[in-house]
């Protein structure tokens, strides 16, 4: 794996702790649908009323010295192809849920020195 790839990885595993934090349940990782792309996280969340939500995350790394904020790399184009993607999830596996499908964004990004900072913006397409 490259260090592009591995930065990837490490962003993800940080994602994924994050929405265990906020009671979300991790459904699948890296979910291909032939060549619409790749899911980063599909995830289970419940909504204020008790019903469940399908949660496609997509996921952002960066360096701190990085020009590009992390957020700032969910472009029209990418939160279509989100869109496409959690069809996709839904035609193969089963439906929509009670409370709907949400696409959520986490941004790590990754200081020189001390802990990532990691942010969460639901609802971002």
């Amino acid at each position: 794996m490259n260090a592009t790839g591995a930065l990837g990885r490490y962003g993800e595993e940080l994602a994924v702790r994050r929405l265990a934090e906020a009671g979300m349940t991790v459904l699948a990782r890296n979910w291909r649908c032939g060549r619409t792309g790749e899911i980063d996280i599909v995830a289970r969340d419940e909504d204020a009323g008790g019903g469940e939500v399908l949660v496609v995350c997509e996921v952002k790394t960066r360096r701190e010295d990085s020009f590009v904020h992390p957020m700032a790399a969910v472009t029209p184009v990418k939160a279509d192809r989100l869109r496409r993607l959690a069809a996709c999830w839904l035609e193969r596996c089963g439906g929509p849920p009670p409370g709907g499908v949400r696409i959520d964004l986490i941004g790590v990004v990754l200081p020189r020195r001390g802990a990532a900072v990691v942010e969460h913006a639901r609802g971002v397409a």
